[in-house]
């Protein structure tokens, strides 16, 4: 006569092994993935951040009278969050009545990158009381 063999119910140890290895494998890489979103996003902030202070200074820059914008370089850092950065001015004289500005802004991050504006202001013509250019 035979005897039958009866299976136990139940889990054996290696096919709990293995199951976490497949769960391992799967979070593994859904861990990469979710790193590379989360870079993504923190250099889109950072972008967002400096086109808005590149902008911000441009517009100042712009609005300064002409007399106001003195040729040479001014640097000046900002430590306030969350953007902390250097920017440096550079003002030319190319031509008479013309100035040259060159505006860089490096953020102090370096997963961010540096950018840069350039722009031409020049002397408006003076009129007369009678509303004719000298």
């Amino acid at each position: 006569m035979k005897k039958s063999v009866k299976r136990k119910q139940g889990f054996v140890l290696l096919e709990v092994i293995v199951a976490m290895f497949i769960l391992s494998i799967v979070l593994s890489s859904l861990a990469a993935l979710m790193f590379r979103v989360s870079r993504g996003s923190f250099l889109s902030v950072g972008g967002a951040y400096r086109n808005g202070i590149l902008l911000q200074e441009v517009n100042r820059l712009e609005a300064l009278p002409y007399d106001s914008l003195a040729v040479g370089t001014a640097t000046a850092s900002v430590s306030a969050l969350p953007y902390p950065h250097s920017r440096q001015v550079i003002v030319t004289n190319p031509a008479t009545n013309v100035k040259a500005v060159k505006l860089i802004i490096t953020p102090t991050n370096a997963l961010y990158k540096p950018d840069t504006a350039s722009f031409t202001r020049t002397l408006g013509a003076t009129t007369t009381a009678f509303n004719t250019t000298q």
